[in-house]
């Protein structure tokens, strides 16, 4: 580097050189030459006052990097001066929303310029007319700067050129040469010392593998650069729009949602215009995936307007379809709004927006169809159906829904079911692409249209074994998905290992009434740290078929199984017994819901606030309601028989023994038939069983003693002895587990629901690395059933991790329950499984027991006990 002293055109060029390596030291190189007043030349002081503006702009300060340049442009006393002044003005005017500025900034600069100096506007103006959503005229300007700068020996400019380049390819798609021009610019800024830069280029390389698909590539770049980001100590807020994009292709809507609104915060605060109406873009499309349907339309109102103002015409039809959506979602069906989304598909598609075109014209096809312009409607559903050879995986899938509508508009019921199911398949193969259970479950959302429209043609066939099988197509897909042995990763098992201490440190400053803030940013900081290495991850494993009637009724021998489906606003149900299966309305859905809402409350209210009769007759009106809509319908076929029980998305938190129906019956509850099936195949391990009781709870400590009389030969943890590691170790290979513990459940992210244990929590994602998963496990803990349901009816929590690992049958709660009373119900069970009754059987046995000789609260934790998986 120039000697910093020298107040002359080598210190104000070392102060530009170092903005991408140094961008503060720059600030204070280029200030020295300033601070030399006269001394300095008009061009030197120019360039020192671009290498300030600059600076400022990689450290996002906009309105401090304007000042600075117009200074530049002033101070220049020389053409080229001058024009490379105007040449750095028109791109951070870009970065501002101010593009025809910009652009006519860098046009003018164009002129004076020769040589590697005129790469370096054409660079420029590729910039420019990216942001204006010119991109064919931008790829010409990128790739005529790669030439100049190789025939002029520039690798510096050839480098920013592709990685350019390479990043506007990236987003429309554009083949893997994408890549290697990221690749390449990486390699070249890290040759040249410019870690910034190379940092910036391995980035897009995440951005790229997102764009194609690879969504755990994506992950795994994103958390490298942003290790190299913090070292550098250098903010980049207008990267969580980057990230916003990678959580909706997952789609992981309320994260999403939430980086969202902190782009909107960050990059408004920072007046950062561009990058804020692409903020305020991305919080109406998180809004209109979620059905917030007011946020939607005003955010890409406000979106709109932001993008016409700094003239960005394709953007603004993408905050258009935003609009659009919402009021086609809103039920709006008119001539006007067809003709403004067939426009707006039109221009998304002329503009490089493939996805957003697609969405929007398969709506118009359906609102077409809907008023009754049946060609119209098959135009546009054809159109695109094309999507379903070409692009991501979600992308293809919509291709296959537009060929299903368009095949039931001519009353083509088998070809629409066909198109469906390769849309499915086509999902299927990108689930099990990704490696993280919570990335599975939630890309679910995908196929929530497919799975919607199949049940409807199998419904309205009135073919019991089709509705079974559209159910099971898309119900609780994860979990049919074989999951791999995470790989070890010492990174993650620290940050776990750092999660339990702080929950600890946590609960303890609770207790003495001490201040939590710093430890709740902390306790954030490691739960997005583990989330960003668990969904690193690598995919495999195969994907198991659901099951047809005659399989599932081979196992279940004399017992029913009955399947709940959500069709439309109706609750039906399928039923198999004896090799037969038969179809049943059930009622309105939302009924359902709500007694069943109202039945929890009031066995909760039972557990919490004690026996009394209003709290009984509460209980019994909602437990006679909803098993009256559930049941009665059935009741003939059902007899006395055990059954299993496939719940809906909205009843899988029932304590299925508080109905009557149920009482005193074994019951088995399954995420779907499938993984019910698997399960019953499955044998059992034969390790020593494993009794273990956490901290704070001494009748669990009393519970764990009495049953190791029962269980000899059981490994035994309490007190201190119960740690994270050694129950992890000792559930390897356990045939039996019994756990007594305070439970949490997390709605949030049940992958931290978590059991209390001496050294803090065990959370679920810590079970998903046993390799051999215990046979049975009984959670004697609160809640420790619950499960949160994403669309597509996938759980996750302690369920769904231990079902996928291979665990047979799992007894947890799915309410809070009062350790005192549980012990004579845990001890009964386990004494009636040890004489080989059937874990359903046995439960549904101490219950009935259990209730007979004890009041409401008892009766109340009794029916908090379901079993999940084979009973």
């Amino acid at each position: 580097m120039a000697d910093s002293a020298d107040p002359g055109a080598g210190a104000a060029q070392a102060a530009l050189d170092a903005v991408q390596r140094y961008p503060r030291e720059a600030i204070t190189l280029a200030q020295r030459v300033l601070a030399a007043g006269r001394a300095v030349t008009g061009d030197e002081r120019s360039t020192a006052e671009r290498a300030v503006g600059l600076a400022l702009r990689e450290l996002n300060d906009l309105p401090g990097a304007l000042r600075h340049l117009r200074r530049a442009v002033r101070a220049a006393a020389t053409p080229r001066t001058r024009a490379l002044a105007r040449m750095s003005l028109g791109y951070v005017l870009a970065n501002a929303g101010r593009t025809g500025a910009a652009l006519r900034a860098v046009t003018a600069a164009l002129l004076p310029l020769t040589g590697a100096d005129a790469g370096r506007a054409r660079m420029q103006r590729g910039v420019v007319l990216h942001y204006r959503g010119r991109y064919d005229e931008a790829v010409r300007d990128y790739s005529l700067a790669v030439e100049i700068a190789q025939r002029e020996d520039d690798p510096l400019l050839e480098a920013r050129a592709r990685n350019n380049r390479g990043l506007l390819n990236a987003h429309r798609g554009a083949g893997r040469g994408r890549d290697d021009d990221l690749a390449r610019s990486a390699a070249i800024f890290q040759r040249l010392g410019l870690e910034l830069a190379a940092a910036d280029a391995r980035w897009n390389l995440g951005i790229a593998a997102g764009q194609r698909g690879d969504t755990v590539g994506a992950l795994r770049c994103f958390a490298e650069v942003e290790q190299e980001y913090r070292r550098l100590s250098v903010p980049r807020p207008a990267l969580l729009l980057d990230r916003f994009e990678l959580l909706l292709s997952v789609p992981l809507l309320d994260e999403a949602v939430e980086v969202a609104g902190a782009a909107v915060r960050e990059l408004g605060r920072r007046g950062m215009a561009s990058d804020l109406a692409e903020a305020l873009l991305a919080q109406a499309r998180a809004a209109l995936l979620t059905g917030d349907l007011d946020t939607a339309t005003d955010a890409a109102a406000r979106a709109l307007v932001r993008f016409r103002r700094q003239g960005r015409r394709t953007w603004a039809a993408f905050a258009r379809h935003v609009e659009l959506r919402a009021e086609f979602r809103r039920g709006t069906r008119s001539a006007a709004l067809l003709t403004a989304l067939v426009r707006t598909a039109d221009q998304l598609d002329a503009t490089g927006w493939p996805g957003p075109a697609l969405t929007t014209r398969i709506d118009a096809g359906r609102l077409a169809a809907a008023l009754g312009r049946t060609e119209k409607a098959a135009t546009l559903l054809g159109r695109a159906a094309q999507a379903r050879r070409r692009g991501t995986a979600p992308g293809r899938a919509q291709g296959w829904y537009a060929l299903a509508l368009a095949c039931r508009l001519t009353g083509d019921d088998r070809s629409a079911a066909q198109a469906l199911r390769r849309g499915l398949a086509v999902l299927d193969s990108h689930r099990a692409s990704l490696g993280a259970t919570e990335l599975r479950a939630h890309s679910g959302a995908y196929g929530q249209q497919l799975a919607a429209e199949g049940l409807d043609l199998a419904v309205r066939s009135g073919a019991a074994g089709r509705v079974l099988a559209w159910a099971e197509r898309w119900r609780a897909n994860a979990l049919r998905t074989r999951p791999a042995l995470p790989p070890e990763d010492p990174d993650l098992v620290a940050a776990l290992s750092e999660l339990r201490l702080v929950s600890s440190l946590l609960e303890d400053t609770l207790l003495a009434g001490r201040p939590t803030h710093a430890l709740r940013g902390r306790q954030a900081r490691l739960e997005q740290r583990i989330r960003d290495l668990a969904r690193r991850a690598p995919g495999g494993g195969d994907v198991a078929a659901p099951p047809g009637v005659a399989a599932l009724a081979a196992r279940l021998g004399p017992r029913v199984l009955v399947e709940l489906v959500a069709h439309g606003n109706r609750l039906r149900a399928v039923l198999v017994r004896d090799g037969r299966a038969s179809l049943h309305d059930l009622g309105p859905l939302a009924e359902a819901v709500e007694q069943a809402r109202r039945h929890r409350f009031g066995l909760r209210r039972l557990v919490t606030t004690g026996d009394t009769a209003a709290a009984r007759a509460g209980v019994g009106h909602a437990a006679v309601a909803l098993d009256r809509q559930l049941f009665d319908p059935l009741r003939r076929r059902l007899g006395d028989r055990p059954l299993v029980v496939v719940p809906t998305a909205a009843l899988h938190a029932v304590p299925w023994s508080g109905l009557p129906t149920c009482a005193g019956r074994p019951v088995t509850v399954a995420p779907s038939a499938t993984v019910w099936l698997r399960a019953e195949g499955r044998a059992a391990p034969d390790g020593a069983p494993v009794l273990a009781a956490g901290p704070r709870l001494p009748a669990a400590r009393t519970e764990v003693g009495l049953l190791a009389r029962e269980l000899p030969g059981s490994r035994l943890l309490t007190g201190a002895d119960a740690t994270a590691d050694a129950l992890t170790a000792a559930l390897d290979g356990a045939g039996l587990a019994h756990i007594a513990a305070h439970g949490t459940f997390r709605a949030d992210n049940p992958l931290f629901s978590g059991l209390e244990l001496a050294d803090g929590p065990l959370l679920a994602y810590e079970l998903e690395r046993l390799p051999r998963p215990p046979g049975c496990v009984v959670l004697s803990a609160c809640d420790s059933g619950l499960s949160g349901v994403r669309p597509g009816d996938e759980v996750l929590g302690f369920t769904a991790v231990l079902l996928a690992l291979g665990t047979r049958c799992l007894v947890a709660t799915v309410l809070p329950v009062p350790a005192d009373l549980t012990t004579a119900l845990m001890l009964d069970l386990h004494r009636r499984m040890r004489a080989g009754v059937g874990p359903a059987r046995a439960l549904a046995d101490a219950q009935a027991a259990f209730v007979a000789t004890g009041d409401g609260s008892a009766a109340a934790t009794a029916a908090a006990f379901v079993c999940f998986g084979a009973g």
